[in-house]
């Protein structure tokens, strides 16, 4: 069955991966646009559409410059309701389409969305991946450019 759509646990990643957004707290704005920054460059290279969902109401008035897009969505959790409720939601009514991957280090809900026929993998995992996508993008912009830069030296 075909992967559809990633589910990323916004905060739970954040806090994984203190490399994204350096030096600023984990539930600040420009923490989470960092995170999406990133993502945005991974959802273009794999194709794949990303949801990132964000425990609570915790938007920033000043500078949150996050939109939506059917590519990648970002969601907020209202009051009384958790990521991972949302997490599982879009699992469940996601399952006739194909997989969904969840993306968190909570075990729990994991276990819930394999149950419901996604996959799930840990922060640790996802991070690698992102590191080994963007690096290979990286090696093809390189390898591209350094072809048209002979060629356009050969016809010179």
């Amino acid at each position: 069955m075909a992967l559809v759509r990633i589910l990323v646990d916004g905060y739970s990643l954040l806090h994984k991966w203190p490399e994204v957004a350096e030096g600023k707290p984990r539930y600040s704005a420009e923490a989470r646009e960092e995170l999406v920054r990133v993502l945005t460059a991974y959802r273009d290279a794999i194709v794949t559409p990303i949801t990132i969902v964000f425990d609570g109401n915790r938007r920033d008035s000043r500078g949150a410059s996050l939109e939506s897009t059917p590519e990648l969505e970002i969601i907020y959790s209202r009051a009384g309701q958790t990521a991972d409720q949302i997490i599982e939601r879009v699992a469940h009514r996601m399952a006739p389409y194909g997989q969904v991957l969840a993306v968190t280090d909570d075990f729990a809900e994991r276990d819930t969305v394999i149950a419901l026929g996604g996959l799930a993998s840990s922060c640790d995992n996802f991070i690698r991946s992102i590191g080994d996508a963007l690096g290979t993008v990286a090696e093809d912009i390189t390898a591209y450019n350094q072809r048209e830069r002979a060629r356009f030296q050969r016809r010179s």
